[in-house]
């Protein structure tokens, strides 16, 4: 009963409780300013999401590349910076794509089957049946780490968070997504996969995009995070 009516409270503050990613922290060193090396998204002021994840805005949701590109060493610890707590519930997750030969990460839009995930997040229920997601209510996404065998190169760095307070309906689901341009160093030989493209990843109907949330609290470990599998190295 207390997290049916969590969940009412928060579907009532919807409209205050939306958010951008528009800063990329490195080893717990946030870009120097928002937008920066984080191409600048559709809502950077509306804060709404992206509610069809069949959507072309599924991709970057962008209005803007950016002016700069971010240097990562591979194995480094990354999150985004939020402009409100990511307070609704759900998971956060992170893609790359590399950029093509004779393409530019400044420029490249990341089309087609180029993209491979490297972070998920998964749901826990507390002693008192309350269900959170790893940095939930914070004013921050969940890190992730670069696999060390990544390949050096340019990329196209993705996160998401997918906010779940309303998808037990179809197209309830809340898409809160940037993409930033970024540099991978001192990487390896891996070969990562299995790749997807955006759009055509998500379905409205993926058993993590219509979901009920008061049957997952019963069972957190059920719950199906949409898109492939996470890519280790």
């Amino acid at each position: 009963m207390l997290f049916l009516a969590a969940l009412i409270l928060v579907a009532e503050i919807a409209v205050q409780a939306h958010y951008t990613f528009p800063r990329l922290v490195i080893n717990n060193q946030p870009s120097p300013s928002d937008w920066l090396t984080t191409r600048r998204t559709k809502n950077a002021d509306s804060k709404t999401g992206i509610e069809n994840p069949t959507s072309p805005d599924i991709r970057c949701y962008q209005a803007a590349t950016a002016a700069s590109v971010a240097t990562i060493p591979a194995g480094a610890t990354l999150h985004y910076l939020s402009t409100q707590q990511v307070n609704h519930p759900g998971p956060t997750q992170y893609y790359l794509a590399r950029v093509p030969v004779g393409g530019s990460v400044k420029t490249w839009d990341g089309s087609g089957a180029v993209w491979f995930k490297i972070g998920t997040t998964m749901p826990s229920v507390d002693g008192q049946g309350q269900m959170s997601w790893p940095a939930q209510n914070s004013y921050q996404t969940a890190n992730t780490t670069i696999p060390v065998s990544t390949p050096s190169g340019d990329y196209l760095l993705r996160v998401e968070h997918i906010a779940l307070h309303m998808a037990m309906r179809a197209g309830g689901a809340q898409f809160y997504l940037a993409c930033s341009q970024v540099t991978i160093t001192g990487g390896g030989d891996g070969s990562p996969g299995p790749m997807v493209a955006f759009p055509g990843a998500y379905g409205r109907s993926d058993p993590g995009i219509l979901v009920d949330l008061a049957k997952i609290v019963k069972a957190p470990d059920t719950y199906q995070p949409p898109g492939p599998a996470v890519w280790t190295g």
